[in-house]
């Protein structure tokens, strides 16, 4: 019996080891290289408040503004009005806007949320860049957390660093509210990010993300995941950079209309942080310490 068992681990060790290399050969295969930002013709321009088009600018210029806030917005019409309505009150104190503090980049194509984020970051004026949902389930004036966060972890090298919002001390809160299955699919991301890419940081998937200019043209140079996942690469380059990141608490409601379903987009989020981790191990994407920005 003893003899029997022991050549069933072995044959058990030996398909799992035989699977691990063909996923990898298949992530080596599959993997496309970063490319530089592609912009559609339509895609560099926005309207300003006259209707006239003007030239996006470049995260590669310097700064104008003190804050950039990126908003991905995809058929966001019902929560989209709400979080701007709280954002910019908090912002703007009600004052009048226009194109000089709100533009709008249309993308021709879907690009996902990462994409989106993407494009919005390489466009930014802001000293300090803002990632925000468009449901609003963060509060906006959290964003002051995010900043004292920042300062924190001064100095800075090379200028660069990222506060991170948290809703890991809701877990509790969140556990009670959610089915067993749920909960074990969110307990199985979360060892899948703690295994295969980031360390140190309990919720990589929050959407409000404050980032220093340099920190944000250095990590989103380097991205080449453009669906839900994209948060945990950031991070994953981040920290291969040793940019400091601090994970700050934050308040935050459940808002409803999330176009995440749960089973499926856990199941393809799962797949990218096995394909991260694979593609940087094979070599198939790469990061150099010392990148030249074009």
């Amino acid at each position: 019996m003893a003899p029997l068992l022991l050549q069933l681990a072995v044959l058990g060790v030996a398909l799992a080891a035989a699977a691990l290399i063909l996923i990898s050969i298949v992530a080596f295969i599959t993997a496309t290289k970063m490319s530089p930002l592609y912009r559609h013709e339509e895609e560099k321009f926005f309207f300003n408040a006259k209707g006239h088009r003007e030239a996006l600018p470049s995260i590669w210029d310097s700064a104008t503004k003190q804050l950039s806030v990126v908003v991905p917005s995809y058929n966001e019409e019902k929560r989209l009005p709400v979080m701007m309505d709280e954002a910019l009150g908090y912002l703007e104190k009600r004052q009048k806007y226009g194109s000089d503090k709100v533009r709008v980049i249309k993308l021709v194509k879907n690009r996902g949320k990462g994409g989106a984020v993407r494009m919005g970051v390489f466009s930014s004026r802001g000293k300090k860049i803002l990632m925000a949902d468009a449901d609003g389930a963060t509060k906006f004036p959290d964003v002051e957390k995010l900043e004292k966060g920042l300062n924190d972890l001064q100095p800075w090298p090379d200028q660069m660093a990222i506060a991170c919002g948290s809703r890991a001390h809701l877990e509790k809160e969140s556990i009670a509210q959610r089915s067993y299955f749920r909960t074990l699919l969110m307990y199985g991301f979360h060892f899948l990010v703690w295994f295969l890419c980031v360390k140190g940081i309990r919720d990589t998937q929050c959407g409000f993300k404050l980032l220093t200019r340099e920190a944000a043209s250095r990590t989103f140079s380097s991205l080449h995941i453009e669906r839900w996942a994209f948060d945990v690469e950031l991070l994953y380059i981040a920290q291969f950079f040793k940019i400091p990141i601090a994970e700050i608490a934050v308040n935050w409601t459940e808002i409803e209309g999330s176009k995440l379903v749960p089973f499926w987009s856990w199941l393809q989020m799962g797949k990218d942080l096995l394909f991260i981790r694979l593609r940087y191990l094979t070599g198939a994407w790469r990061l150099e310490q010392t990148r030249k920005m074009n």
